[in-house]
């Protein structure tokens, strides 16, 4: 999946794409005996790109009404998380520790920042499977049903969309957002998404007894083992559990995300974010529906 800086980007790519597409198809043929036909290259309307200040996103300072100041920052988010304000996409080169290997869950797990394009359908009832809340003029997705075409198309909890079909959604309600989707064609539905902001993931090891060394409750993690695997790779109090190798935990109970954490075998990732951070989504979410109808299934590769 590609991922861009900008939306601004992501369309400015997606136009030279179809222009080297379209080279490629009308590249000139010739014949015995005849010369070669050439073919003008299509014109495309002209957009400006968005000026590139390094980073994936370049003026988080709000998200869902929540002021992201450097005042809050410092004093609401640890500094280690302090890092991933502004997230940077994982370096193409990366290895893999050879302890760990090629583990599904970390594949799973990997966030990739950004701004991405998702494309989805209806399903046969003429249904995405996706509720969207209206949040200080953005829209982000408050709820992905189960084996839906939206949890299928990876869209997820907390997302904030920025175009629906190529429009901007800038200053809608949800009334609009959800007429929208609901009067769209049912074959080929596009968003253009930015990703949950401080969210970062964790790779660990189980001890011999099957530990990886870290007590939560409600998902919210609360104290951390000496010289534990948790401990020496920077898991942190104060975060909420938002994955567990790959798949979505938010909502589901404390039993369930050991049970997941037992049968995910030695190496586990965890994505987890600042409580701070999750406590006011869930606020402006609300509650009640997360636990009932999120999507947790496992995620394919």
């Amino acid at each position: 999946m590609s991922l861009y800086p900008s939306l601004e980007d992501m369309k400015v790519d997606q136009m030279a794409q179809a222009q080297r597409q379209h080279e490629t198809a009308q590249a000139p043929i010739s014949y015995p005996g005849q010369a070669p036909q050439q073919y003008p290259p299509p014109a495309y309307p002209q957009m400006a790109s968005a000026g590139s200040s390094g980073s994936l996103y370049p003026t988080l300072d709000e998200y869902m009404g929540l002021q992201l100041t450097p005042a809050f920052i410092q004093q609401n988010i640890p500094a280690s998380d302090q890092q991933v304000a502004i997230p940077q996409t994982r370096p193409s080169n990366m290895q893999v520790a050879p302890v760990s290997g090629n583990n599904t869950g970390i594949m799973r797990a990997e966030i990739k920042q950004g701004i991405r394009e998702i494309v989805a359908c209806k399903d046969g009832e003429g249904k995405i499977g996706l509720r969207i809340r209206h949040v200080n003029n953005g829209l982000f997705v408050a709820l992905v049903q189960q084996n839906s075409p939206a949890a299928l198309a990876g869209l997820r909890f907390g997302d904030q969309i920025l175009q629906i079909n190529g429009q901007n959604v800038a200053g809608w309600d949800t009334d609009k957002a959800h007429k929208v989707l609901k009067q769209a064609s049912g074959d080929r539905i596009s968003f253009a998404v930015r990703d949950r902001p401080f969210e970062r993931t964790i790779t660990m090891q189980k001890d011999s007894n099957g530990y990886i060394g870290f007590v939560f409750k409600d998902g919210k993690i609360k104290s951390l083992v000496k010289d534990s695997s948790a401990a020496r790779n920077g898991v942190l109090t104060e975060h909420q559990l938002i994955e567990v190798n790959g798949q979505n935990v938010v909502g589901v109970k404390d039993k369930v995300i050991s049970e997941i954490m037992e049968a995910g075998g030695r190496t586990i990732t965890i994505t987890v974010m600042p409580s701070v951070i999750y406590d006011h989504i869930v606020k402006c979410m609300g509650n009640s529906i997360v636990k009932k109808f999120m999507d947790h299934s496992i995620p394919d590769l």
